[in-house]
């Protein structure tokens, strides 16, 4: 038994606005989720569907996970930052050094989101989303390989990052020193059973992973916690 990520989640004030925004970065379609505000389907089966649940909390701490682009080079990354910033991206200040070469903005929602210089062979061959870059333990990046079934393709220094198998973007995790939670995080996973695995097992076997059990959802969805406390939900079908 293995889960499956349904969807990468960022939760937004205007779902509508940063769906929009990152259709146009991306070139996807965006689509009504009844439940869950709007989604970007993904292109191909090794990218990640992105969901924007509609949230009434302000953004005020800088996320724990982010977005990175890919640029096959310096006019490329050029041109990624002018289109973001032409749609409604603005530039964001984490604490990067001026020597560093990728630029970090923040999409209308404030969600902060990496475009990076050519040449960086730890994304080579990821596509143009090259990953999620999260602030998180070795041990929750052992729990997602576990969970989803996807390959640790780096693990050193307690920095891990894994792929599906399929390919595609990566999801990485840096190690210590970990930010504080800040709260609620915007970002999070859905995750749903392999098919014909039943949800009451699946569950059970991602808290013998190291999760912990927070509740239930409003749709009848079970709210987990990863290793390092970030929420998750695994989907019950419908």
């Amino acid at each position: 038994m293995t889960s499956r990520l349904f969807a990468v989640c960022f939760a937004a004030n205007e779902p509508l606005r940063v769906a929009r925004f990152w259709s146009a970065i991306l070139g996807r379609e965006v689509v009504d989720d009844p439940q869950h505000g709007v989604m970007l389907l993904p292109r191909d089966e090794t990218d990640f569907r992105l969901r924007f649940p509609s949230t009434s909390e302000p953004k005020v701490v800088q996320n724990r996970a982010h977005i990175e682009l890919t640029s096959d080079s310096l006019e490329h990354q050029r041109q990624t930052v002018a289109r973001a910033l032409e749609l409604g991206a603005r530039h964001v200040d984490v604490g990067q050094l001026p020597e560093e070469s990728h630029v970090v903005l923040g999409d209308p929602d404030g969600n902060e989101f990496c475009v990076l210089g050519p040449g960086n062979t730890f994304l080579a061959g990821c596509g143009f989303l090259g990953d999620l870059a999260c602030d998180g333990s070795q041990a929750v990046g052992y729990f997602w390989s576990q969970a989803l079934g996807w390959p640790l393709v780096w693990d050193q220094d307690q920095e891990t990052a894994i792929q599906s198998p399929r390919g595609g973007p990566k999801i990485a995790w840096g190690g210590p020193p970990l930010m504080p939670n800040g709260g609620r995080d915007r970002v999070t996973f859905d995750v749903a059973p392999g098919v014909g695995d039943e949800p009451r097992a699946e569950v059970d076997r991602l808290l013998s992973l190291g999760a912990t059990r927070v509740g239930e959802g409003h749709d009848g969805t079970v709210v987990l916690a990863d290793p390092d406390g970030t929420e998750f939900r695994v989907l019950t079908p419908r």
